[in-house]
């Protein structure tokens, strides 16, 4: 039965599940490929991707440039597989401590007493009714634009969407027959935490962190396009994105070049997201 069953013989079903989804596998394909580039971006690249070489600006996509070069006859190929690595670190590093914090918050909100989960409610409505974008910017003007800077943006912004997700699920999970019975029956607050509510509430948790990873990434390359993210001559998307905008009638590879591995990786993690929410979704997996 199902609750005999060992934590690995329910990940391979859920990995058997997800690869016999067509829009699942190809989302975990691309991750896997996204992942791959920016763990492997040092040696994937053809050319220093800040090296400049005027003599060779703006040239078309040939073997020695694939995606073309840009204004200062930098290699685009190269920049954009360095930009992964810039793009894949700030979504990991953001949305696994936002993940983590949303996720304790959460669990202490939804088994707290009234007056903690009044004030964890609170907290979160705070920190969401800040506009994103002015918020952004303001701490970019108080800070300075760098990539740590971006990262605190989406771990803020991020904390109540996983945190709000979480209470749901804990509230729910607080009123089943098992936990009421575990309580009666004197259960420490570790032992709920770890051993009843972690488990049943970290499917929603893996769903909304794929789902905000191309999030955290479009913010990236936006504030790095307006100049507020990472700062140039770091090869990020945005930073690609910009000066391809600025010079797209001398060519328009370094615009195209940039903006298709954020279209990419965003339909990626929304395909896998959206399967692994048909997978992990009890009610879904009952309908099935």
């Amino acid at each position: 039965m199902r609750q005999k069953e060992t934590a690995l013989q329910v990940f391979l079903e859920g990995f058997v599940r997800l690869c016999r989804e067509p829009l699942g596998l190809l989302g975990l394909i691309i991750v896997l490929l996204v992942f791959g580039f920016a763990l492997l971006a040092d040696s994937l690249v053809l050319a220093d991707p800040i090296k400049l070489s005027i003599r060779d600006k703006f040239l078309t996509p040939s073997l020695s440039h694939p995606f073309g070069t840009d204004f200062l006859g930098r290699d685009v190929y190269s920049r954009v597989v360095a930009g992964s690595r810039i793009a894949m670190t700030a979504a990991t590093i953001a949305v696994s401590v936002s993940a983590g914090i949303g996720l304790f918050l959460g669990i202490l909100s939804g088994m707290g007493p009234r007056w903690l989960d009044y004030g964890m409610l609170l907290l979160f409505d705070t920190l969401r009714s800040f506009p994103v974008v002015m918020f952004a910017l303001a701490v970019v003007t108080l800070i300075g634009p760098s990539l740590s800077t971006i990262i605190f943006i989406v771990i803020v912004i991020s904390i109540p969407l996983f945190g709000r997700a979480v209470r749901t699920q804990t509230l729910t999970l607080k009123s089943s027959e098992f936990i009421q019975a575990e309580i009666a029956m004197g259960a420490s607050f570790p032992r709920l935490m770890g051993i009843h509510i972690l488990p049943n509430v970290l499917g929603p948790v893996m769903i909304l962190a794929a789902m905000e990873i191309p999030v955290v990434i479009s913010m990236e390359a936006g504030l790095s396009f307006l100049g507020f993210g990472v700062r140039p001559p770091t090869p990020s998307w945005g930073n690609i994105l910009n000066d391809g905008f600025k010079y797209i009638r001398n060519s328009p590879w370094p615009l195209l070049f940039g903006g298709l591995p954020i279209i990419f990786t965003t339909l990626g993690f929304t395909f896998l997201g959206e399967s692994l929410r048909n997978i992990l979704d009890p009610r879904l997996r009952k309908e099935s």
